[in-house]
């Protein structure tokens, strides 16, 4: 996903529509790299959010606040003094570049009008916000770059304001329909490829877009389109600009069908993902906003997620070892029975062997064959015959042990793979809360004192709702999925379930009334979605009422047995539903 020059142009355009000819109210800076700008307008006060972080650059409107620090950083006291109580009388993109200028008029100390730029560069870790007079010469910046940091340009007080060039890119917005088939028709690229190289401000899913709007491939060569085609591609650029630059935006945000995570977004329809779940915004801010808020709370439960991971990872890897081990043992205990008719026919035949012979052959009256027996020449028929009865002896123990042990670890490893799904599924503190608890309660970790007030905080289970009105409850752990199967589902609920793998329950409640088939694949796609077949292009679901289901005595949380089933293969996918906060 990219923060590229469309995006800024689409945030430009709606800025001027709520921010131009406003008075500047309030200018705070929460974070090193941050602002926060009030602005007071006639329906309402706004809320712009700058940052200029190399990890995250940001910039939009939003509703929320954050506390300052007591003591003003001098960036945020430099502006205060110039235009804390300034009005904004431009907001422009320069040419198609990640940068937006902000021309502010204010009274200086004489009380005469002047006027002030403020220019928010979005360029990852290049990004600045810079302050600079009425000269483009520079007051200061949120960050102070130095010749040693970069000798392309220094950003220093004093310091002419200018933005870098991209040597060989073009403005979009100022390029001719022959300029076009002169300079970006005859290069040896891709098409979406020569789109991206060639024009500020264009990231390839703009590229991307173009490409696919015009009927073409994007690893297609455009040196070798036809005319007919080259013609084409211009036409649906020149469409896409002239859309642009009139402000037709289309702020939507496309999501991963498998994780539900976001994949994309942009401030126009994307069409070369429409077999992908999308959602539309009301504004680019509240799109960018979103965004980020779900960026963040994905990148923080991964962090927060980090130790029970590898704890979790850890415990699995030994545990298919071990596994894989027991079994080797259980293969090994197959010769049990060789060694137990050696015993048998020695004691039949053994007075016929030889003194110091080293093998033995006689009449297997099981099998009414010849049968070899290796024979120790230092003991006599009879110790033979005790040393084949002991190895079978001890074998038959073995595999007495490894019945009980195999299904022991094969239940581990089926238990924390369950948890690792888990996991994958939390979405808050409460959900992963839930999950330490459940490796506490089972010895994979040390216990722990408990704390009263982060257990009133547990996860609870998902609730969706159908347009048919239809509730849907989907369980994020092991201890959510007992309670949802076996305290919130009535005998008559339907029960669903991945087959043969870890997955959430999901229990559709009935209140006594007959599905439409369309709620039992809704259902389906939710128990594929939330399980760890969850990449799968299909994925097989069980599915039966609630009565059917039983947990067998002393089970690990999560665990469940039934014998009268359904059974459908689905897409795992979230669809047709809405979450109930």
């Amino acid at each position: 996903m990219a923060f590229d020059g469309s995006t800024i142009h689409g945030l430009v355009y709606e800025l001027n529509q709520v921010l131009l000819n406003r008075k500047i109210s309030k200018i705070a800076q929460p974070e090193k790299e941050e602002l926060i700008i009030t602005v007071k307008g006639e329906k309402g006060t706004y809320r712009l959010l700058i940052s200029a972080n190399a990890s995250l650059p940001l910039i939009y409107l939003t509703s929320e606040n954050k506390p300052s620090p007591i003591t003003a950083p001098n960036f945020c006291m430099v502006l205060r003094k110039y235009i804390g109580n300034g009005k904004i009388t431009e907001i422009s993109q320069i040419s198609m570049e990640r940068v937006i200028r902000f021309r502010i008029e204010h009274l200086d100390e004489m009380g005469d009008w002047a006027e002030k730029f403020l220019y928010v560069e979005i360029m990852g870790k290049h990004s600045n916000i810079i302050f600079c007079d009425n000269n483009n010469h520079i007051i200061d910046a949120i960050k102070h770059v130095g010749y040693q940091m970069s000798s392309v340009r220094e950003v220093l007080p004093g310091r002419e304001y200018f933005i870098p060039s991209q040597e060989g890119k073009i403005n979009p917005f100022a390029i001719t329909e022959e300029e076009f088939y002169r300079t970006i028709c005859t290069k040896p690229l891709s098409v979406a490829k020569a789109l991206s190289d060639s024009f500020v401000g264009f990231g390839y899913t703009l590229s991307e877009e173009i490409t696919y709007r015009t009927k073409l491939l994007n690893d297609a060569s455009i040196s070798e389109l036809t005319e007919m085609e080259h013609k084409a591609l211009y036409q649906q650029f020149h469409l896409f600009m002239a859309n642009l630059q009139e402000g037709h935006l289309h702020p939507v945000m496309v999501y991963d069908a498998s994780s539900n995570r976001p994949k994309e977004f942009a401030v126009y329809e994307l069409t070369h993902y429409a077999d992908l779940p999308s959602e539309i915004f009301s504004s680019v801010s509240v799109l960018l906003e979103t965004y980020y808020a779900r960026r963040n709370k994905s990148n923080n439960m991964h962090q927060k997620s980090v130790d029970l991971r590898k704890i979790v990872g850890t415990l699995l890897d030994r545990n298919q070892k071990k596994y894989q081990l027991q079994k080797k043992q259980m293969q090994d205990t197959e010769k049990m029975d060789k060694y137990r008719v050696y015993g048998e026919l020695l004691h039949t035949y053994g007075y016929a062997a030889e003194p110091k012979a080293t093998e033995i052959t006689v009449d297997n009256y099981y099998t009414n064959e010849k049968l070899t027996i290796p024979l120790d020449p230092q003991k006599d028929a009879k110790e033979n015959a005790s040393f084949y009865f002991d190895k079978y002896n001890k074998l038959k123990r073995t595999k007495e042990n490894l019945i009980d042990l195999l299904a022991e670890t094969e239940k581990a490893i089926e238990h924390l793979s369950s948890i690792a799904t888990s996991l994958d599924l939390a979405e808050s503190e409460g959900d992963l809360s839930m999950i330490r608890q459940e490796l506490s309660d089972y010895g994979y970790i040390k216990k722990h004192h408990r704390d009263k007030k982060k257990d009133s905080t547990k996860g609870r289970p998902l609730h969706y709702v159908t347009s048919d009105g239809f509730h849907i409850y989907v369980g994020k752990n092991n201890y959510q999925n007992d309670e949802l199967t076996f305290k919130v589902a009535t005998g008559n609920d339907w029960w669903f379930h991945a087959k043969k793998m870890p997955g959430s329950h999901v229990v559709v409640k009935a209140d006594n009334k007959e599905l439409p088939d369309h709620i039992f694949e809704i259902a389906a796609s939710l128990a594929g979605y939330y399980s760890s077949g969850r990449d799968s292009d299909k994925i097989e679901i069980d599915y039966l009422q609630k009565k059917n289901v039983k947990k067998p005595a002393g089970a690990v949380p999560g665990y469940v047995i039934y014998y009268t089933n359904y059974s459908m293969t689905v897409k795992p996918e979230l669809r047709d539903v809405t979450l109930v906060p």
